[in-house]
């Protein structure tokens, strides 16, 4: 078993892994563009086996750009992940929100990402070693991945270790009363973005997510925590807004990421 990290955690950069099984390779998450899939998929063919199975843990596109790269795997995700996979790819508004990888989400909009072809449901033995796990949270369609023999969660976006969470499609209430589950999954976690860690990074992201819910759409009414330390912290502003606007009802973008994403 394998995780790929990739340093820092900030947008557009996240994390991957690879399960081993007799029957061959389960990759989970594909990263975004050339310059992140292109090494990963090489040391994936390293390991001398076929990639039997990809897992999306999301739709978001920095986990989701390199499918193409695994072109005889079964593609996995939730049916939610698969509706958006199959919507026209918003460019301008990546390019806006991760100007870093400008060029290179050009490139990836005219390849594309693969189709899903299974989706999953509810929890599942994939293989021997990988059970899929459906959850909530941070998007409405969030996956997580066991290894229990090796005490290991790939916990998608559902964990974001040292990097500030982003909730513009989730709901923070909810996805900090999920975490409670999480921690009792597997002592390691592999979180989508930042560093590998465990029980005590996850009680600190809950507690973020919390004073996000109760900053009732303040972000200055975050208290001073281990957050402080985090990257992305202009993200407090979409994690708050997004909080107050699902207290009224109102499940709409909030306009805080409608300006990071150019369209306010």
């Amino acid at each position: 078993m394998y995780a790929w990290l990739q340093p820092g955690g900030e947008s557009g950069v996240s994390n991957a892994g690879v399960v081993v099984d007799d029957d061959g390779l389960t990759v989970v998450d594909t990263l975004m563009v050339r310059s992140q899939w292109e090494p990963f998929a090489a040391a994936v063919a390293d390991l001398g086996s076929p990639v039997r199975r990809v897992v999306l843990t999301h739709a978001h596109i920095d986990h989701v750009g390199g499918t193409r790269q695994f072109p005889h795997a079964a593609i996995l995700a939730a049916p939610v992940t698969s509706d958006l996979l199959d919507q026209p790819m918003p460019v301008p508004a990546y390019r806006a929100f991760m100007p870093a990888f400008a060029d290179e989400l050009d490139a990836l909009a005219e390849t594309g990402t693969r189709t899903v072809t299974h989706l999953v449901e509810g929890s599942a033995h994939l293989s021997p070693r990988v059970e899929v796990l459906p959850a909530t949270g941070h998007t409405a369609g969030d996956l997580m991945v066991l290894v229990e023999d090796a005490d290991v969660l790939f916990a998608g976006d559902l964990c974001f270790f040292g990097v500030t969470p982003l909730a513009f499609q989730g709901d923070p209430a909810t996805w900090a009363d999920v975490l409670d589950a999480v921690t009792g999954l597997a002592d390691t976690i592999v979180p989508g973005h930042g560093p590998i860690g465990g029980e005590a990074e996850v009680r600190e992201l809950q507690a973020y997510l919390r004073h996000c819910v109760a900053a009732d759409g303040d972000p200055a009414a975050i208290p001073a925590g281990p957050w402080d330390g985090w990257l992305e912290r202009d993200r407090d502003a979409i994690n708050v807004e997004r909080a107050a606007m699902l207290a009224r009802g109102d499940e709409s973008m909030p306009p805080a990421m409608l300006r990071a994403i150019g369209l306010a």
